[in-house]
């Protein structure tokens, strides 16, 4: 576990210096950027296409700036996590790969581009939703200020997302962006499919680095340790596991499955078959049907190992494993929809598009 990597100062030159965040120096940054990469992208591709494929990402940007990064300042300045850094990593090499894939099924790089950072940014917001609904009680309780709870809502790079949370926001988000653009939305996720795994497998990483998302007690060769005030740490002080005293008397926490290592690794397996599937796929979606297959039967399997979940709606499952239940179900419909349509030649026939 490492969660924190290094700190930000919040101000350049000292505390009589210049700020950094709020109404400082990055938003000036931005002020000069912004208008520039608009100008740019008009200028390739239009301003239709600029307004649309910047405005809401350079507003976010903004609004982190101006109102977000200050309120992450822990008297040390802004905390670099482990979790955040990953996740731009697992979005970097999704991107990557999707573009690489994209030159032979059709799709140009500002296209995929676009199409990763709307995904991004709207599969963030669904999976801290859902995080905040489901852990409801670590936000909203009696007594604490809003403006507290509103600082701890927003901080994703903390840690703290559901992966399946992410699925309708994004979902939506991609439908709409393919109709906009007259895309095949089947043809689309086959592109991305593989880079969404291997965006998943560096994410399961951040988690090992934060500490959620842990396993149960074991005493296997590769079983890990978590420092205390882990999430780990705190669980099986709740447990009894622990003997309820100051961290420095408790030490390290019990030996736990390293359930985020088992998740990371079974997303690049699964992404390596997406991309090696690619060339024997003869119509569109099916990869993404294979994706959506396999994946949810290796979450029910993960989610025995995992203890972090507790069984929801008054079954033996955990909210995570009755949402698999139910991606297993749209994926035979999917295979369905698949096999109706016409078959295709290879993806190299294509030229690219967006």
């Amino acid at each position: 576990m490492y969660s924190t990597l290094f700190h930000i100062p919040s101000q350049i030159g000292g505390s009589d210096g210049w700020p950094l965040f709020g109404f400082g120096l990055l938003l000036t940054v931005w002020a000069l950027a912004a208008p520039l990469a608009t100008l740019w992208v008009a200028w390739r591709s239009g301003w239709a296409t600029a307004v649309r494929s910047l405005f809401l990402p350079l507003t976010v940007i903004a609004v982190m700036i101006v109102w977000v990064m200050p309120a992450l300042d822990d008297g040390g300045g802004i905390p670099i996590r482990g979790y955040g850094v990953m996740l731009l990593a697992a979005v970097a090499a999704g991107t990557w790969l999707s573009i690489v894939r994209g030159r032979t099924m059709g799709f140009d790089a500002d296209t995929l581009v676009s199409l990763g950072t709307q995904l991004f940014l709207w599969g963030i917001v669904g999976a801290r939703l859902f995080y905040v609904i489901e852990y409801h009680d670590q936000f909203f309780f009696e007594g604490r200020p809003l403006s507290e709870t509103l600082a701890d809502v927003v901080n994703v790079a903390a840690g703290g997302l559901v992966v399946f949370g992410s699925l309708p926001t994004a979902a939506i988000a991609a439908w709409i962006f393919a109709r906009r653009r007259g895309l095949d939305l089947l043809r689309l996720a086959d592109c991305i499919a593989p880079g969404m795994l291997v965006g998943l497998a560096l994410g399961r990483l951040g988690c090992f680095l934060n500490g959620c998302c842990y396993g149960g007690t074991c005493d296997l060769p590769w079983a890990v340790t978590f420092p205390p005030e882990s999430p780990p740490w705190f669980d099986q002080v709740q447990r009894g596991l622990l003997p309820n005293l100051p961290a420095e008397m408790v030490g390290r926490s019990l030996p736990v499955h390293p359930a985020q290592l088992y998740a990371a690794i079974d997303a690049a397996i699964l992404a390596w078959l997406a991309v090696s599937f690619t060339p024997l796929c003869r119509r569109d979606g099916q990869i993404f049907a294979l994706v959506l297959s396999i994946h949810p039967i290796s979450r029910i399997l993960l989610e025995m190992i995992r203890i972090d979940e507790p069984p929801a709606l008054g079954t033996p499952f955990s909210i995570s494993q009755l949402i698999s239940l139910l991606l297993l179900a749209s994926a035979c419909l999917l295979w369905v929809v698949t096999f109706r349509r016409p078959p295709r030649v290879s993806f190299d026939s294509d030229s690219p598009s967006g």
